[in-house]
């Protein structure tokens, strides 16, 4: 039996793809909750790799060229986003998305992984309300009374699952 998560410190962390290809992050959120209490929030702009948006992603989350062209590499932005979570376990919503996301970029780059612990509020939140109809973020949140002005932002993605994350796991 998996052993339950509880950690009053981590990292909530969403991606958003310019493109079918998991190195291409485009967007990023953080939010680092220290003894339940969230003390950083962080959005970051990537330009993406491969470099071009399809369309159904800009569909999804609005951004397109214009919005990264002149953003950073992911190198840059990983190097400060990590001085901001160390070694913190990281919760996502599809831990297996991101995380996937999270290596493959590295991999692109050519940088060593550390591999973060990562756990899953998808998962836990279809165990916990299984008869919600779905259990994408927005509709979780929403029946826990979180509710966010954007979808597919990926800081107001951040920020629903650090809320589940302590609802969750505390």
């Amino acid at each position: 039996m998996k052993k339950r998560f509880i950690a009053k410190n981590f990292a909530a962390v969403d991606f958003e793809m310019a493109n079918m290809h998991r190195a291409s992050i485009c967007s990023i959120g953080v939010v680092v909750v220290r003894d339940w209490h969230v003390t950083d929030r962080l959005y970051r702009l990537v330009r993406p790799v491969p470099g071009h948006y399809s369309a159904w992603a800009t569909r999804v989350h609005g951004l397109g060229d214009n919005d990264t062209g002149v953003a950073r590499d992911f190198p840059l932005v990983w190097e400060e986003i990590r001085d901001v979570v160390h070694d913190l376990p990281m919760v996502a919503h599809n831990s297996a998305f991101e995380q996937d996301c999270l290596r493959s970029v590295h991999a692109f780059y050519g940088l060593v992984y550390h591999g973060h612990e990562f756990h899953c509020t998808y998962r836990t939140a279809a165990g916990r309300v299984p008869w919600l109809r779905n259990h994408r973020l927005h509709t979780v949140c929403a029946y826990f009374g979180h509710v966010s002005r954007f979808r597919h932002e990926s800081l107001a993605d951040a920020e629903g699952c650090a809320f589940l994350a302590r609802l969750f796991f505390s």
